[in-house]
């Protein structure tokens, strides 16, 4: 468990799980600033209760969450509040994991790591198992839905930008360093790099 002291790596490309207790705070930080980390949380009690962004922005009434917020479950119950944002806000909730069949669907033949695969991984290494991938929250993620068409648009974040979130109840918030390296959402360089997450607080 990462303590106030210690930051921990999210390898470019894979994931990481950190459990959380109720009123325990994670920073997720955009270490090199152009990295997306997709974002989930379950309940370590019964782990077919997971954050949901449908349910989140049907709760908040908009697209986008925001400091000041509170994330629901699909149970409707609040997960998680966010509390600080130190970038410009620019996030998505309307994007699934990337997982084997989107690159394909982009023309890759061989095994490409993908953020479903690296959720699993994480949860697994911590001896836990989800029933199914849900849409994440994926910070920093700048995918516009204008005139009903969507735009994969690099980020607008900056290295060192961070968002803290807190616990209402005892969970596991999953991260992945999103391996997408074909469309620009990880920056026009599209190089996968490495974030950085600290559990503090409770």
């Amino acid at each position: 468990m990462a303590t106030s002291s210690e930051l921990v790596a999210i390898p470019a490309r894979s994931g990481m799980a950190a459990p959380l207790k109720a009123g325990q705070r994670i920073r997720i930080v955009n270490t090199h600033g152009q990295q997306i980390v997709d974002t989930w949380a379950f309940n370590v009690r019964d782990m077919s209760e997971y954050l949901s962004m449908q349910h989140t922005r049907a709760y908040l009434d908009k697209v986008i969450p925001a400091a000041g917020d509170d994330l629901v479950s699909n149970r409707r119950r609040t997960m998680l509040r966010f509390l600080e944002d130190t970038s410009p806000g620019v996030h998505d909730t309307l994007i699934a994991a990337c997982d084997i069949y989107r690159y394909i669907g982009l023309g890759v033949a061989e095994y490409h790591d993908n953020c479903q695969d690296n959720m699993y991984a994480a949860l697994a290494r911590l001896g836990l198992a989800a029933p199914t991938c849900p849409s994440p929250l994926n910070l920093w993620m700048n995918t516009p839905a204008t005139d009903n068409h969507i735009e994969w648009l690099p980020p607008v974040s900056k290295a060192g930008d961070y968002v803290v979130l807190e616990a209402a109840f005892d969970c596991v918030v999953v991260m992945s360093a999103c391996p997408q390296d074909i469309v620009p959402i990880n920056g026009e360089a599209r190089a996968p790099t490495e974030a950085h997450f600290m559990v503090y607080g409770g």
